[in-house]
Formats: C-alpha cells, structure tokens, sequence
C-alpha cells in the first residue's frame, strides 16, 4: 500500500496541527483533572467547523465522505496533543449508523455532523473478554419495544453523550440498540481511571425501555456491524497510540539536546542516542502497522482483521516501550506531578489496554494461523 499522504490529507493534517496548536494545550488537559466537563467543548465546537464529526459520513447523510484513513490521521494528531474530545466514541456511532437501514440514520448523522449530537459505544463489561461472546447485557421483547438490563464499563464521554449504541443479547443473539442517555432506568457514573485528563463511565441499564426504531441491528447483521465497529475501536486507539508516541519522541529528543550532564548535552552520549533511535523505529513502526489496519477497513481485498490484530498488538507494546524510554531518559524530573510527561504515559497505558490489549490480540493471530494451517491440511 502506498502511505505517501495526498495534497488533501496534507492539508487535513496541517490544519488540524493549526487548530491543535492554538487552541488545545497541556494546561488545558490538566483543567480537566477532576473537572466537571468530560472534554474540552470550546475544542470540540472549533473541530465540528473544521469537520471532524463529519469525515466519514456519506455525503448523501451530510457527511464529507472520506476514508477511514483520514479519520486516523486526526486522531493521531488528537494523540499529540493529549486532545480530550469525543470525536472516536461519536465517529464509531456514525460509522455504526452509516452502514445500518435504520429510520433514525439520517436524521441522527446530520446531528452528528452539525456537532449538535455527542454520542458513544457501549460494549465492554467488567471481567467478560474483548468479543461478541462478552456480551451479557439482555433485551427482551415488550410492548412493541424492548427492555435492556445490564452494565457497561469504560464507556467514554458518556456523561456528556446524549445517545449510546448498547450491545446486547437478543433470542440468544447479538443485537445492537440506540438508547437515549436521559432514559428511565439508565444510570452513568464516571469512573477514577489511569488516565486522568479522559472520561470513562459505568453505564447501568434496568429495564430500560426503548421503542422498536431503537434497534439498529440485530442477528448476523448485528454481528458484522459489531465486527467492523471494534475493527475501527481498535484503529482508532492505535492512531491515537502513533501520536503519543510521536510527541514523546519529540519530547526526549528536545529535552536531550537541553540538558547537560559532564558539561555536554546527554544527548551527545552514545547510548542516549541509541535509546532515542529506537524509539524512533518503534513510532515508525506503529505508524506503517496503523496506517495500513486502517486502509484495509475502506477496502474488500485485504484481511482487516488480521491487519488491525496485528496492529494492536505491535502498537500497544512499542509505543509504551517508547513511554518507558521517554520517561528514563528525563530523569528524576519526568516522575514529578507539574512535568507534563506523565499526562502522556498514562494516556498511553490506557489505550494500550483499551479494544483487547496484545496479549488478546496475539491469541486472535494465532487462532487465526491455526484456522489456516487446518484448513490447508482439510
């Protein structure tokens, strides 16, 4: 595949960095440490006019219709800059709604795209594996509607989300729900998590009532739009991993052309060198891995499954070995609460973690291979 970005995507990064720059900073993260709001909303407002919300939608729903490589590239960019927005939990609903025949699609995607819509996924649960064989969330028929009972971990942006896709078990099968946050029954807590600058919520659900246009899939309908919707959960959180990676790279390097040890910069030392050459591989690295998982989402010949897997698994542990050289490397002064480097580590850690963390999906490599080699020797 070619990874050369086009003048467009050029531009789309370059614009982007801009809005980054001026508007998204450290200290602005750190606000929101214990802080009432979940994101930065002045943030989200300027992304929504320059069009984040809307990349990936069809344009026929309002949307910009671009690739989902676009949407990544931003959300590298978010990862530099330890942005806080809901724009992955938002893109992973519209992206859910745009491939349903669901009556609300259209009206909800033109919400989502005018950024008057926050909304989010709700799909992992408390000691149940990363798959659709971790879902004990229940719907039942009733009135011409169903009721939903169960509890959802790790649900970002919740608490600020007025719409949630709810993964359940309907007859014995995977369906997909929207529910409104505001609905009887539903209850949001935010949790206390590693990363301190994010918000991720239990939601609990008791016999929430939702009408029949609440379902947007369900039976082996809902197990392919599951399928591409953790797909895309998984690339996503590796993008943001990429950008991580990228600034703490620039962070170190910065910091060991500054400091002197010996009357020369330690960067000057050979072994400083070799640590800082490394990280440097492991980002480009993580940046070809994420690059390519996310190019196969948009096509019908290549594996995604397998590439976003593969993904995951290199991206998770390289980029956190670059937060531990990072962190090395500063010294005494990157374990202190007032530098900044410690926001991105647990940032790191976090996503490594979120969408089935390496060891998980090294087990779906393998089972895979396997699948392959039994299949040849049949």
């Amino acid at each position: 595949m070619d990874f050369e970005l086009t003048d467009e995507q050029k531009g789309l990064v370059d614009a982007t960095r801009s809005l980054l720059t001026a508007k998204s900073s450290l200290a602005g993260a750190r606000d929101l440490i214990d802080g009432p709001d979940g994101f930065d909303t002045a943030l989200w407002r300027h992304g929504v006019e320059l069009g984040w919300p809307a990349l990936t939608v069809a344009e026929e729903d309002g949307g910009l219709g671009q690739q989902i490589i676009d949407l990544a590239l931003v959300t590298v960019e978010l990862g530099r800059s330890l942005a806080s927005t809901p724009l992955v939990p938002t893109a992973l609903v519209a992206d859910a709604l745009g491939h349903s025949d669901n009556e609300q699609k259209a009206k909800l995607l033109q919400a989502i795209c005018e950024g008057n819509l926050v909304a989010s996924w709700g799909f992992a649960e408390f000691r149940q594996p990363w798959g659709p064989a971790g879902i004990t969330a229940r719907a039942q028929s009733h009135e011409g509607g169903y009721l939903l009972d169960g509890a959802k971990v790790s649900v970002q942006d919740a608490d600020s989300a007025q719409l949630l896709i709810v993964d359940a078990v309907l007859d014995d099968a995977p369906a997909r729900f929207l529910v409104s946050t505001d609905a009887d029954g539903l209850r949001i807590v935010r949790q206390n998590t590693l990363d301190v600058t994010r918000s991720y919520c239990d939601v609990t659900l008791t016999q929430v009532k939702v009408d029949a246009a609440a379902l947007l899939a369900s039976g082996d309908e809902a197990r392919r739009s599951l399928a591409r919707t953790m797909q895309l959960s998984t690339v996503l959180a590796c993008a943001e991993l990429v950008g991580i990676g990228s600034r703490l790279l620039d962070m170190t390097v910065g910091y060991v052309k500054e400091r002197e040890q010996f009357g020369r910069p330690v960067g000057s030392f050979q072994a400083v060198k070799h640590k800082c050459a490394d990280m440097r591989i492991w980002v480009q690295a993580s940046t070809a891995a994420t690059y390519y998982a996310a190019m196969t989402l948009d096509s019908e010949h290549h594996d995604s499954e397998r590439a976003v897997s593969i993904a995951k698994a290199y991206v998770s542990d390289a980029i956190n070995r670059v937060a531990g050289q990072a962190l090395q490397l500063h010294g005494g002064i990157g374990f202190t609460w007032e530098h900044d480097l410690h926001l991105f580590l647990r940032r790191a850690r976090v996503n490594s973690m979120l969408s089935g963390d390496a060891r998980h999906h090294r087990e779906r490599l393998c089972a895979s291979l396997e699948a392959d080699l039994a299949g040849a020797a049949g």
